[in-house]
Parts: C-alpha cells; structure tokens; sequence
C-alpha cells in the first residue's frame, strides 16, 4: 500500500475538517449511496480516506482519486 505524503494529508484535514458537508457524484463501490446523497465528514484517516456518514445513515470512505465528490459550501 502506498503511504500518503503527510503534507498532503495535512491539507486534506484542512480542507475537509470534520462537519463538513459533501454530496456523492459517483461511486463505484457496490454498496454506495445513491448520486446526490449528501453527507458529513467525520475525518480523514491516516491512508488520506475522507470517512462520511451519510442522510441515509451508511458510512462509506470516499477516495480522493477514486470516487467523485464535492464540497457543499452552507
């Protein structure tokens, strides 16, 4: 498993701390939430994982370079 630049992990804290809302664009895990669920960022792991619990009360990591995402601006 590849290690995350701490630097990078640092700015990802920074940019999604925990509260922060985001809504799922796409997802390729067989057990994601719908397109358009929104969710509340509970942290980010040591592997740079955004962990989420979601409206629909499912907690799915989202991957940086992986799942397709935006921050919600309240």
């Amino acid at each position: 498993m590849n290690e995350i630049a701490r630097n990078i992990l640092q700015n990802m804290r920074i940019e999604y701390p925990p509260g922060t809302r985001v809504e799922l664009i796409k997802m390729t895990d067989s057990n994601a939430p719908e397109k358009g669920t929104r969710g509340t960022v509970c942290d980010v792991d040591d592997i740079g994982s955004i962990l989420v619990h979601w409206d629909d009360g499912t907690e799915l990591n989202l991957l940086m370079d992986v799942d397709q995402f935006k921050k919600l601006e309240e």
